[in-house]
């Protein structure tokens, strides 16, 4: 079902060593926008007529709210990132985010949702990166409104996280599920990461007019790893299903690619690349992980929690909570090491708390002011 991918940290003893304390002080930026899939969403699905949605126990049960809509039994990545970059609350779901709370943010991403338009509909409605693009155009309009002008709004945003992790489905709830979708017959593995690389880029460059400068690119994980996929298509005698791991390797090249072109490109922004596929490598024991092919929660036949059943209770010691998706523990760990990378293979060309710190400025309103009036071809 959902998306992906298994985050783990290596060779530290202890998760506790890459703790961020983050002060009771105003945040490091001035707002942070999450641009993804169920690894992130906080409640965009909740009301949406889809099976992939996550409103219901035994979700959220280590999460002071219950049961909100995230994948998972706490936290997820994104919840710890914003505390690291020190807002005081989790950053909200666009279906709920009012008044001037998305001054600081707002959590776009939708369980099942992909690069392409059509990734997991076989699930239901969700809401795509190009539409979760759109979203944030409105975003910039009211925020233009109370700014008093696009030229305050963009240069509101140009000192904003955008953190934009997707892609996972595209090959768990497109590309290798054929009797659902043409595009393994379409397009060779090669040609469909360029595909998705180019349809990626667009997305960018348009967030880019709309005054996003700080954007963070988040690879795809060891999708082949994820316990449902290797339940469903049989691993061979390996670890993990070599062929989905090899896709997510290949599109990860073209991410990386598509980082320094647009480096180069855009002269007043800076995107880095966040490597969670190097994450996952390592022994997961030495972080006290015991349950590795494994999900914490009884899981139905698509993979997420089945409602109301007892989960294990010794969940830190599970990198999955369901058959698709990490524990909290699993998210704090790739939390810890995209804010401050623990290796230098972790980020490139730097983490996230440097891309926070850099000192990126309007240069002028003019270009997201004549973008906002013309509109950009999603």
């Amino acid at each position: 079902m959902i998306i992906l991918a298994v985050f783990l940290s290596v060779i530290t003893s202890s998760s506790s060593l890459y703790e961020v304390v983050t002060a009771a002080a105003d945040p490091q930026v001035p707002c942070f926008f999450i641009f993804g899939d169920s690894l992130n969403d906080c409640g965009n699905n909740n009301d949406a007529d889809t099976k992939a949605k996550a409103n219901y126990k035994p979700y959220g049960i280590d999460y002071p709210d219950g049961p909100t809509g995230r994948f998972t039994n706490g936290r997820t990545a994104v919840d710890f990132l914003a505390e690291h970059l020190g807002f005081g609350n989790p950053i909200p779901p666009f279906t709920t985010a009012k008044g001037d709370s998305i001054l600081q943010g707002i959590n776009y991403a939708s369980g099942s949702a992909g690069i392409l338009d059509e990734t997991g509909k076989h699930l239901g409605k969700n809401v795509p990166l190009g539409t979760q693009v759109q979203n944030h155009q409105k975003t910039f309009s009211k925020i233009a409104a109370m700014k008093g002008g696009k030229d305050s709004a963009t240069k509101h945003l140009n000192g904003c996280i955008y953190y934009m992790s997707i892609g996972s489905n595209d090959f768990l709830n497109n590309y290798f599920l054929p009797k659902q979708y043409k595009t393994s017959k379409l397009y060779s593995v090669d040609k469909f990461t360029v595909h998705l690389a180019t349809t990626y880029r667009d997305k960018i460059k348009t967030l880019h007019h709309y005054g996003a400068r700080k954007i963070a690119v988040v690879g795809v994980g060891k999708v082949g790893c994820v316990p449902h996929m290797m339940d469903m298509f049989g691993t061979k005698g390996s670890k993990c299903i070599q062929n989905v791991n090899s896709a997510a390797q290949n599109f990860n090249k073209q991410l990386k690619k598509l980082v320094v072109d647009l480096n180069k490109e855009l002269k007043d922004a800076k995107l880095i690349y966040i490597n969670s596929y190097g994450m996952s490598d390592g022994d997961p024991t030495i972080l006290g992980f015991k349950y590795i092919t494994s999900g914490c929660c009884k899981s139905r036949e698509d993979g997420q929690c089945v409602e109301g059943e007892t989960p294990c209770s010794n969940r830190k010691e599970y990198v999955f909570w369901d058959s698709f998706h990490p524990t909290e523990t699993g998210h704090k760990a790739v939390a810890d090491r995209t804010y401050k990378s623990l290796l230098p293979s972790d980020s490139d060309p730097f983490d996230l708390h440097s891309l926070a710190a850099l000192d990126i400025g309007v240069k002028s309103g003019r270009r997201a002011e004549e973008t906002s009036e013309r509109g950009l071809e999603l």
